[in-house]
């Protein structure tokens, strides 16, 4: 039973052993001047099991009251940290917002506690509290740094913003570095770009080093669209912090983002002499190196983050794409077998490039099969791909019995039940195709993809047309914008001889997809709907666009001849 405890709780049962421990701690120091009595304390440990229960079992309600209630009680710092962590945990700002209150009535110059409600106050939109929390911080320490009490601090709406820089403007806190920084945001995204940078450079005065106030600076000349002094600015900065990575590294970005690649790579090249084991530097150096097709160079770079575990995947990848730059397959298809993660279905459909430019799919099929058994988590995505190999040899009914095993084997995934219905014969199939598509609603029936194939289906088999417009109307509810799905109600209302309707949807669809066949289906219902003039306009842009397409030859004789 113990083992199926969940992950959750045990963190929650592993912090009331902490709170019990840090509490009973406290009881025994201040034995000689007993602030809590036992019963007292017993009730307090019982209060903090209580709330920790709840909180495992996500009764947070219950939580939050009891630890509210035992940090207005104790004097125990630990138990206001730890009811504070719990109330911002769980997003309630006012149950925190009253505990941080009563912790700065009770300690008046517990510093770390002003920190707590200033910053709290922020969150919950209590300007002129945390405007006069900071001033009380600055009367203890002039020289406190108030960045941390403004992380994650970020107004969404203009009036908030407009409320929050008049209150800290009318702060004495407002000639603090990290102040004048969060007046700075505000003011940049107010669109307020040159004060803001005013700011930021009375910022810098002070604290020259820090690099957030470095690069909120290039950030705002960036956005000021002052391409020379950002350069200049970036170039001042890395002289005078040749020790700071962070700067250096921005400034190798901002020239790839300009077009300066070569100056880029020569700042990455002096960024990884320093820092040889810096993994980003070695990663964006070898991609510039790719792109300035300096294969050898970017090999060089990316070789050195094989074994590095935030970037050994995109190393691979890369290295791959490196190798296939340089027309080494093999090489390429070693590296590409080695890549796993995100990249993984990238890498393997580039694979499967290289084998087909090679003529040997038979090869890759027996790869993907082993594939499937070292990396049983991609198997729907390697057995559609299996699948989509053997469509293009033209064994369709081995793809069908390759998706068939598949989805015995992944029943509830819509991707490989979509996969078979692609392969299924909409006349031969008849049947079997609507189970199939029935079973896609079942699993996912919001599914424009699946809503549409259905319905173009019914179509196709001019059958429950009523039924099948239901199914296109609806998708279009979830993608109204999707030209596949406006063709197909077009052409189901066309089989309805609702010319009006299937018109205006082959119309939208032709607008936004002008291929000959949607354009031929429209072209039929303007016909219908004894649109002429509109009929030859689209006639005749259908036959400068696709002069040899045998489908205008139908268009071509409907039209009148002239009477003479």
């Amino acid at each position: 039973m113990s083992s199926r405890i969940n992950s959750m709780a045990i963190k929650h049962y592993s912090s009331t052993f902490l709170l019990l421990g840090s509490m009973a701690s406290t009881a025994h120091l201040r034995a000689s001047e007993p602030t809590l009595h036992n019963e007292s304390h017993k009730e307090a440990i019982l209060q903090s099991m209580v709330a920790e229960f709840a909180l495992a079992n996500g009764d947070t309600a219950t939580a939050l009251h009891n630890y509210t209630v035992l940090a207005i009680r104790s004097d125990s710092t630990a138990v206001k940290q730890h009811a504070l962590n719990i109330a911002i945990e769980q997003n309630d700002l006012q149950a925190a917002l009253d505990i941080a209150r009563h912790w700065v009535l009770q300690e008046p110059k517990d510093v770390p506690a002003k920190f707590y409600l200033a910053h709290i106050a922020l969150k919950s939109h209590e300007y002129e509290l945390a405007a006069q929390t900071l001033d009380s911080i600055l009367n203890l320490d002039s020289n406190a740094d108030l960045e941390n009490i403004l992380a994650g601090i970020s107004p969404e709406t203009a009036q908030d913003r407009d409320s929050l820089l008049k209150t800290l403007n009318a702060s004495k806190a407002k000639d603090n570095p990290s102040i004048l920084i969060l007046i700075a945001g505000l003011q940049a995204q107010s669109n307020q770009l040159e004060l803001a940078l005013k700011n930021v450079n009375k910022a810098l005065r002070k604290r020259p080093k820090v690099t957030g106030f470095i690069l909120l600076k290039a950030n705002l000349l960036m956005a000021l669209g002052d391409d020379e002094e950002t350069l200049k600015w970036f170039e001042r900065s890395s002289k005078k912090n040749k020790n700071n990575l962070e700067v250096r590294l921005a400034e190798a970005r901002y020239l790839i983002k300009i077009n300066q690649a070569e100056a880029a790579l020569d700042k990455l090249a002096q960024i990884t002499n320093v820092w040889p084991n810096a993994d980003e530097a070695l990663f964006i150096a070898g991609l510039t190196a790719i792109d300035l097709k300096k294969y050898d160079q970017a090999e060089q770079y990316l070789v050195g983050l094989r074994y590095s575990s935030q970037y050994q995947n995109e190393a691979y990848f890369y290295l791959a794409v490196n190798a296939e730059r340089k027309q080494q397959e093999e090489t390429a298809k070693a590296y590409y077998r080695l890549v796993d993660g995100n990249l993984y279905t990238v890498s393997r459909r580039n694979l499967i490039s290289i084998y087909d430019r090679q003529g040997k799919l038979n090869d890759v099929l027996r790869f993907l099969t082993q594939e499937r058994v070292n990396y049983p988590q991609h198997a729907s995505f390697l057995y559609q791909a299996q699948a989509e190999i053997l469509k293009r040899m033209g064994h369709d009914k081995a793809a069908l019995r390759l998706l068939d095993e598949a989805v015995k084997n992944l029943p509830d995934d819509p991707e490989l039940v979509y996969s078979q219905v692609l392969l299924l014969d909409p006349f031969q199939n008849r049947e079997r195709l609507d189970k199939a598509l029935k079973q896609l609603l079942q699993l996912e029936p919001n599914s424009p993809t699946y809503l549409n194939a259905y319905a173009y289906t019914l179509a196709l088999q001019n059958r429950r047309l009523d039924e099948a417009r239901r199914y296109a109307e609806r998708a279009l509810e979830f993608a109204p914008e999707q030209a596949s799905i406006l063709d197909t109600l077009g052409y189901i209302t066309f089989l309805q001889n609702d010319f009006d309707r299937a018109s205006q949807a082959l119309g939208q669809a032709y607008a936004l997809s002008p291929s000959v066949n949607i354009g031929v289906r429209y072209a039929k219902s303007l016909y219908m709907q004894g649109a002429l003039e509109k009929f030859n306009q689209v006639l005749q842009q259908l036959q400068l666009n696709h002069p040899n397409d045998p489908q205008l030859n139908q268009l071509n004789s409907l039209i009148l001849p002239e009477k003479h």
